[in-house]
């Protein structure tokens, strides 16, 4: 008997955007879930040969080919706790070894690859430490308490870019010019407090020093040109709504392939630096979730839809063409969100993409709080979505304030004030569709990870009127035991958004903790977290469910074996089918078909 179609987008195999080797462009390397766990797969072009270099039982997401293609390097961490280093396995597989012995294991800086030279990151709890590697050996060249990330080394090697917090603004880098030769600065791009200016690649031309930059200094994140050679910044012109980010350089440096993020979809565009004019690459609705070109100027992208299966495309001068299919059968389609827009009753119109079932409304309903909080909802496949969908439930995803997309004053929105414009909004799309029909009331479901999971704990007991049931997973649930043991650059995002640490704001920690409202909470609260999780620590979710049991407030805890979410396919629709289950038991929904 055939699985349900909810169980086989999960299993359905899925694949990463191909990265190719720096001298060696038909050596490429991707991540794929075919095998029941994300897992890095060589793929040699010209003989058509699959290697699976890992088999991590948490799984690993991504790697970079050697310039020559001689093996390809990954961040290799301790059971999904993103505590490691920078490791590389032969092309064709083998035993992995450390890519640079004498750094030692800290979470994940950043890494650049050029020949003859490389540029990695470690952060640690002393601060971040970036070294570069080359035939000189291995030397520091920055160090600082605050977070920190190896932007990327130029074409030639001969110029390295670093984003920087130094200025103690986590959430608003800067970008720093370093002679990677010996550390030296050459230029710091900042463009005051509460600005952002991030790397955002190289000219492909050895000698170029032109470095493409995303600046918000206008309200909307806009990409740049920083000439090094000149000290000099070029604005591109555009006439586009949203953001606009850089995916790529063509080659020979005469364009940008761009990225247009509007409403929660992404386009793609070519930028003639010459002409200073932005051309639109036709493509059906739907996202582009990642894009690079080629030598040859053609154009490899990942691209999704919510009704389609994601699809590794290729576009040149022969058309426009699936590139990649990953093996075994695709997964069944889904329902098309519907973009819409509400009123949050503070003055602002909140953007969301809502999916219904066929059936006639009033619905359950499940409002989804995405993580971030700088992310956004897109309209791009989801499975979990589509299994709430396929038993009965309308399905809410607003990006709401401190979403990405929507310009710089709505991203900023929860500076200083966490936790409460975000819940605001959250409640306003659940009294829409309520009030509109949609959604029945006494059958609405909240559920988020990451921080999306501490909105759904926040909301639980600051509108416990609101809420039939929650789901948590991987959330922050006790603030204060939470910066106590996380990560540094999670420590120094927290001590952004909140204006200072727990004992330099307590009021404020206490007043936007979960924990703090534990005795408020009516409905029913499943939550699910990462044993080894160093983003959202264990202990203070054991903190949460501790308070929920003193106050005798229904819930289920379930904890993996992993850290901040699953690589694995079957622990995934576990998930999924407790959630969909939960619900069932407290509401009177449908059981997770199976």
């Amino acid at each position: 008997m055939s699985a349900p179609d909810w169980v086989r987008r999960f299993r359905a195999a899925r694949v990463s955007l191909p990265v190719w080797a720096l001298h060696a462009p038909q050596r490429t390397t991707y991540a794929t879930n075919a095998s029941g766990v994300w897992q890095i797969v060589s793929w040699d072009r010209d003989e058509g040969r699959h290697t699976t270099l890992t088999d991590k039982p948490t799984g690993v997401l991504g790697g970079t080919p050697l310039p020559d293609g001689s093996g390809v390097a990954w961040f290799d961490d301790h059971a999904g706790d993103e505590v490691g280093r920078y490791v590389v396995t032969p092309f064709y597989g083998g035993g992995a070894r450390p890519l640079v012995p004498e750094i030692d294991e800290g979470w994940a800086g950043g890494l650049s690859l050029r020949t003859g030279r490389i540029a990695v990151g470690s952060i640690r709890r002393d601060g971040t430490h970036l070294y570069v590697a080359d035939e000189e050996g291995t030397r520091e060249v920055y160090r600082h308490a605050q977070p920190a990330d190896i932007g990327g080394l130029s074409r030639d090697g001969r110029l390295l870019a670093v984003a920087h917090t130094e200025h103690g603004d986590a959430m608003h880098p800067a970008v720093r010019l370093l002679d990677p030769a010996g550390g030296e600065v050459l230029a710091d791009l900042w463009d005051g407090e509460g600005m952002t200016v991030t790397p955002a690649g190289w000219s492909r031309v050895p000698g170029d020093a032109r470095l493409a930059i995303h600046a918000d200094r206008s309200g909307r994140t806009r990409p740049e040109l920083y000439d090094a050679a000149g000290g000099e910044r070029i604005p591109l012109e555009l006439d586009l709504p949203g953001e606009v980010w850089v995916a790529d350089w063509w080659p020979g440096g005469t364009a940008l392939l761009l990225a247009h993020d509007h409403l929660g979809r992404t386009e793609l565009h070519r930028y003639d630096l010459r002409a200073h004019r932005a051309d639109p690459l036709e493509l059906t609705d739907g996202t582009v979730r990642a894009a690079r070109v080629r030598d040859d100027g053609s154009i490899w992208y990942a691209f999704s839809s919510s009704a389609r299966p994601p699809e590794i495309r290729v576009r040149d001068d022969a058309g426009d063409r699936p590139l990649l299919r990953p093996p075994g059968d695709p997964a069944p389609p889904g329902a098309a969100y519907e973009s819409l827009h509400y009123d949050n009753g503070e003055g602002g119109q909140v953007h969301a993409f809502l999916a219904t079932p066929p059936a006639e409304a009033p619905h359950p309903l499940v409002v989804t709080a995405h993580g971030g909080p700088a992310a956004a909802c897109e309209d791009s496949f989801d499975p979990s979505v589509q299994a709430w969908v396929d038993h009965g439930f309308a399905v809410l995803l607003p990006n709401y304030r401190g979403s990405t997309g929507y310009g710089k004053r709505w991203e900023d929105a929860v500076l200083g004030d966490p936790g409460r414009p975000e819940v605001v909004d959250l409640l306003a799309g659940r009294d829409r569709l309520v009030d509109d029909g949609t959604a029945a009331a006494g059958r609405v479901v909240l559920t988020g990870g990451s921080w999306g999971g501490y909105l759904t704990l926040q909301a639980l007991g600051t509108q416990p009127h609101a809420w039939d049931a929650g789901i948590a997973v991987v959330p922050v649930a006790d603030y204060v035991s939470a910066v106590a043991d996380e990560s540094p650059a999670l420590r120094e995002f927290d001590r952004t958004i909140f204006g200072g640490m727990p004992d330099e704001a307590p009021d404020l920690y206490r007043e936007r903790s979960p924990i703090t409202y534990a005795d408020r909470v009516r409905a029913p609260v499943l939550i699910i977290t990462g044993a080894n999780d160093t983003r959202c620590p264990k202990r203070q979710v054991d903190n949460y469910v501790a308070a929920l049991r003193a106050h005798g407030v229904p819930h289920a805890y379930e904890v993996y074996d992993a850290g901040h979410g699953t690589l694995e396919v079957a622990e995934a629709i576990r998930q999924q089918a407790l959630a969909i289950d939960f619900a069932a038991e407290h509401l009177g929904t449908p059981v997770a078909q199976r």
